[in-house]
C-alpha cells in the first residue's frame, strides 16, 4: 500500500472528502460507485467496476493486475 500523505478528518455524518488530484488519478467522477474493503484494521477504498473494462460483460469477470476483465477479452489478448 503507498502513502498520499493526505489526510483527512471525518465530518459528524461520518463522511470524508476525497481530493480532486486523487479522484483525477484514479479515474473517480461524481456519482460513480466507490467499492469499500478492510484488511486488518485497513479501510481501502476503490472505484467499482463489476463488467469488463473493454466490453461491459459481467458474466465470466476475473481480476487481472487491478483490472477486471472477461475471459474472452482476456483470450483476444492473448493472441496478441
Amino acid at each position: 500500500m503507498k502513502s498520499t500523505g493526505i489526510v483527512r478528518k471525518v465530518d459528524s455524518l461520518g463522511r470524508i472528502v476525497l481530493p480532486i488530484e486523487l479522484r483525477r488519478v484514479m479515474g473517480i467522477d461524481i456519482k460513480d460507485p466507490i467499492e469499500i474493503f478492510t484488511d486488518d484494521n485497513h479501510i481501502i477504498l476503490g472505484k467499482y467496476q463489476p463488467a469488463c473494462i473493454f466490453c461491459d460483460n459481467v458474466t465470466g469477470v476475473t481480476e487481472f493486475k487491478g483490472a477486471k476483465i472477461c475471459n474472452e477479452c482476456f483470450a483476444k489478448l492473448k493472441k496478441k
